[in-house]
C-alpha cells in the first residue's frame, strides 16, 4: 500500500491506493478461547439423548435376576442403575468434547438419526440394547496426535469409572456397583476396537502402545466383572 506524504501545513493525511491493492492479515485458525462451553442447540440434543438413554436403562427391568428382590421389583436398584448407566455414557461423550475444546477445536454433541432410532428401539426390544443416540462432532485441522488424544479421552474415563466402581464394590458389597464397573468396562472395550469410526482405530493410528495399554486394561476389567457377575 502506498502512503502520500502529508504537507507541512495541518491538513489531513491522504492515502493513495491503487484499485488492485489489498492488505492481508495472518491469524491462526484456532478459536481465541479454549473454554468449555455448550450451545443452546447442543443442550437440546443432549436433553433428548438423555431421555433415550434413561429409557434404555429403565428397560432393564425385564431382567429378573438383576432387579427382582424375591418376587418384587427392586425399584431403588433399578433407578440407581439407570443413573449410573446414563451418567457413564455422557461422561464418555463429554470427555471427548472437553479434550477437543481444550485443544481449540469446535466440538459439540449432536444426535444422529440412525443412532437415535437404534436407541429408541432398544427401549422396547428385549433382544438387544444399544445406546448410541449421537456423538460429539469435532471440526478443525488436526494431526494424528490430536485426534488420538481426543479419541482416547472417552474410553479412558470409562476405564477410570470401572476401576472406581470395583473399589466401591469391594468396600460395599452391592451388585449395583459391580454392574456399574461391568458396564463402564464394556463401553471402554467396545470403543477401543481398532476398526472403522470407533475411537480405538484413531488411537491405534496415533500410538499403538497407548492403544494396547488401554485395550488390555478394558479387557481385563470386562473379564473380571463378567466372572464375578456370572
Amino acid at each position: 500500500m502506498e502512503h502520500a506524504r502529508a504537507p507541512r501545513e495541518e491538513t489531513p493525511t491522504v492515502v493513495a491506493q491503487k484499485p488492485h491493492e489489498y492488505t492481508i492479515t495472518y491469524a491462526t485458525t484456532e478459536p481465541a478461547t479454549r473454554k468449555i462451553h455448550f450451545s443452546d442447540k447442543e443442550i437440546k440434543h443432549l436433553a433428548i439423548a438423555a431421555l433415550l438413554v434413561i429409557g434404555v436403562g429403565l428397560s432393564f427391568i425385564g431382567f429378573p435376576n438383576t432387579f427382582y428382590n424375591g418376587y418384587s421389583i427392586d425399584y431403588a436398584t433399578l433407578v440407581l442403575f439407570t443413573i449410573i448407566f446414563t451418567t457413564s455414557f455422557f461422561i464418555h461423550e463429554i470427555a471427548h468434547k472437553t479434550a477437543a475444546q481444550r485443544k481449540g477445536f469446535w466440538a459439540e454433541f449432536r444426535l444422529t438419526v440412525m443412532g437415535a432410532i437404534l436407541t429408541l428401539l432398544s427401549i422396547i426390544s428385549p433382544f438387544f440394547k444399544i445406546i448410541s443416540p449421537g456423538a460429539v462432532m469435532v471440526a478443525g485441522f488436526a494431526d494424528s496426535e490430536s485426534v488420538g488424544k481426543i479419541s482416547i479421552a472417552g474410553p479412558a474415563t470409562n476405564i477410570a469409572l470401572s476401576t472406581i466402581f470395583f473399589a466401591i464394590a469391594f468396600l460395599i458389597p452391592a451388585p449395583i456397583f459391580l454392574l456399574g464397573a461391568a458396564f463402564n468396562a464394556w463401553i471402554a472395550l467396545f470403543n477401543l476396537i481398532p476398526f472403522g469410526l470407533l475411537d480405538g482405530f484413531k488411537v491405534f493410528l496415533w500410538d499403538k502402545k497407548v492403544w494396547a495399554l488401554a485395550f488390555t486394561a478394558s479387557l481385563v476389567l470386562t473379564l473380571i466383572s463378567y466372572k464375578i457377575i456370572m
